[in-house]
């Protein structure tokens, strides 16, 4: 079997506005070792609170693990008051025989306008039969430490011991690495070498990282606020998706303008066909009687010169005249763009899914309905943040956490909450009375703000 894996909990300091926070997934919170069941995440709290936080912190961690080069721009997420930031995601991965129980971490060092990887760390224990060791640190690799390519030194002497020459490579590895800034045990060279068939103790560590690389790669979802805001731009249509046909596997994000038609390639044209069909056998029962088109307006040049379509992506209703797809209202057009992926993850217990914002301008029965068929039905993760009320009267008090106004403990689960309780009123209850771990609204005071928008209003009449 391909190896399944499972996020299971998330650590994230200096982020943002976050000084620490973790998530911790549904399954984890309950004990339970599995991935037969979906697992929801919902993340409320008021805004600038620290939700996006952790989806910006789930898609630099995908950098890192896909062994991609860390942009500038991450230094921006950065706490302005700390030099250093911290992400850690813990992980079960399962295997015919074997489940890993792993956690990596990566230390982040700001550096001039960019940032740096400090430190990377990958601890694992292994549950094999009725045996379960210790969970051990079994790659360590510190940017600063010129003395060894990575510790503990037994992992490096069973690479090593496999082939001499593996020392001299991953030393190289490690100069690509940190000139590319991008993971040193993630990256392409340096995992090319962990990644092989080992006959020593090794093997285990050799199938957790391939796991890990295959996961974020190909498994992993990430959409963030600049997903939604190209679509209210009423600019760009990007369809996340994930494809696998004839032993070939493709995911990113299909970008299709809402300006006008736009010229494809065969294979382009090949794989947009691929995604409306599979976005069709769900969205006529999500938006009754409507489905969407890829309209071919004949063949045409591409810019390279090669043949290629000129089509556009058309709202079909039954009964009516089809129009542009850009005429639809912003949330059809959201639902559209996360539907791909969200039917992937209905039907595969590897995917991970994480929306920011999934509720805009999703109406609010339309989104616990949702909610609801996944967290019955589906196989996967999904994780996403929202201020629409609703899904608290869908899941239970794990499949949700809310943030606090204490940047040292941002995120935790409501208390003393019974099977019979709804979760809404007990949140509502407890943002006016309190009698939770943590305050989980930062007071406004309406006759103050009643006080400023009156004081700004008489400023400008002034003017």
């Amino acid at each position: 079997m391909k190896s399944i894996v499972r996020l299971t909990a998330l650590k994230i300091s200096n982020i943002k506005n976050v000084r620490t926070g973790q998530i911790v997934m549904p399954n984890t919170c309950q004990k339970q070792q599995s991935y037969q069941n979906a697992e929801v995440l919902g993340l409320y709290g008021q805004n600038g609170s620290g939700k996006t936080a952790v989806i910006d912190a789930l898609y630099y961690l995908q950098k890192a693990m896909t062994g991609s080069t860390l942009e500038e721009e991450i230094a921006d997420y950065m706490d302005a008051g700390s030099d250093q930031a911290e992400i850690a995601a813990d992980f079960h991965i399962f295997t015919e025989t074997v489940v890993y129980e792993t956690s990596y971490k990566i230390v982040l060092l700001r550096s001039g306008r960019g940032v740096n990887i400090a430190r990377e760390t990958l601890s694992c224990a292994v549950n094999e039969g009725d045996s379960r060791s210790n969970k051990t640190v079994f790659m360590d690799y510190q940017r600063s430490n010129r003395e060894t390519v990575f510790a503990p030194k037994k992992r490096l002497d069973e690479i090593v011991g496999a082939n001499a020459e593996n020392k001299t490579d991953l030393i190289v590895a490690r100069k690509i690495a940190e000139k590319s800034n991008c993971s040193y045990i993630f990256g392409e060279s340096s995992r090319e070498i962990f990644c092989r068939n080992y006959e020593n103790p090794f093997r285990h560590y050799s199938e957790v990282i391939d796991a890990l690389f295959q996961f974020a790669l190909k498994d992993l979802f990430v959409i963030r606020n600049t997903h939604s805001g190209v679509i209210s731009a009423n600019f760009l249509l990007p369809m996340a998706f994930k494809i696998e046909q004839n032993e070939i596997g493709m995911k990113g994000d299909f970008a299709v303008p809402l300006t006008g038609p736009v010229i494809l390639s065969e294979e382009r044209k090949k794989i947009l066909d691929i995604i409306v069909e599979q976005v069709n056998m769900v969205l006529y029962t999500i938006i009754p009687g409507m489905k969407i088109d890829v309209h071919n307006y004949g063949m045409q040049l591409t810019d390279a010169g090669e043949d290629g379509y000129r089509v556009e992506l058309i709202s079909v209703r039954e009964g009516m005249p089809p129009i542009p797809i850009r005429m639809e209202s912003e949330g059809i057009i959201k639902i559209i763009s996360v539907l791909n992926v969200l039917i992937q993850a209905f039907g595969h217990p590897s995917i991970c899914l994480a929306i920011d914002e999934l509720d805009a301008g999703i109406f609010e029965y339309m989104l616990g309905e949702l909610l609801d068929i996944f967290r019955k039905s589906a196989k996967g993760q999904l994780i996403f943040t929202s201020h629409n009320l609703r899904a608290l009267e869908m899941l239970d008090k794990d499949s949700i956490m809310f943030s606090t106004v204490n940047p040292d403990r941002r995120y935790i689960r409501m208390k003393n909450v019974k099977a019979s309780n709804n979760l809404r009123d007990t949140y509502l209850r407890g943002i006016t009375l309190g009698g939770q771990d943590e305050v989980i609204y930062e007071e406004t005071d309406s006759l103050r703000i009643a006080r400023a928008f009156r004081k700004a209003g008489r400023t400008i009449q002034h003017e």
